[in-house]
């Protein structure tokens, strides 16, 4: 498959000198990154096959769109593991759903963070919390699907609509496993949701 890729290559002297540049630029969340080299960016657009252009969703409203490198980009920036990918690849196309409504959500003034809860299989096999200290640090899959999803939506999203005036913890990252062992019904079965505002879809 030919891959064509738009982000644009920087070279750095240092690690010092690249984590500079990248929060001068406006690029992070205040905390440090991974420098995304081609190698990793390709690695994890393996795990999804899909070419790097592909776009994975947007925010009309603002005339943005996210493309899979650019999501890898910012995936790599975050800490995620290659085989966290296609979790983050598939928030991105659940939150830019019209439904979701993205654009109102990361303009309030009101700081809200977007949520993010993953079910099935998947979540035991990259070690992704449902338990004890769900919230909490410690877990990598949590930190860095989380912190993925937000990063996308602040360097893609378009940071200049983030009106929080206190703004929220959850804006570092916000994600989390379903327990589907417990009394509930699991958010996958029909039901277990309400459904969305018939007014809102229209």
């Amino acid at each position: 498959m030919r891959r064509v890729w738009s982000a644009r290559r920087l070279e750095f002297d240092s690690a010092d000198q690249a984590q500079d540049h990248f929060f001068n630029s406006g690029w992070t969340d205040g905390l440090p990154v991974v420098p995304p080299t081609e190698e990793k960016v390709r690695a994890f657009l393996d795990t999804v096959a899909l070419p790097p252009q592909e776009i994975l969703g947007g925010i009309p409203e603002r005339n943005r769109v996210f493309t899979a490198e650019k999501a890898a980009v910012n995936a790599v920036m975050a800490g995620c593991l290659p085989e966290y990918f296609p979790v983050v690849v598939a928030g991105l196309r659940a939150v830019t759903q019209p439904a979701f409504g993205l654009h109102g959500v990361t303009a309030t003034t009101g700081g809200a963070a977007v949520l993010l809860i993953v079910n099935g299989p998947l979540t035991g096999q990259i070690g992704l919390n449902s338990g004890q200290n769900v919230f909490g640090p410690g877990n990598r899959a949590n930190a860095a699907i989380g912190r993925a999803l937000r990063l996308i939506l602040h360097n893609l999203g378009g940071r200049e609509f983030d009106r929080g005036t206190l703004g929220h913890p959850g804006k570092y990252t916000y994600c989390m496993a379903e327990a589907e062992d417990s009394l509930w019904e699991p958010l996958h079965l029909p039901g277990a949701l309400p459904d969305p505002d018939p007014g809102r879809l229209g």
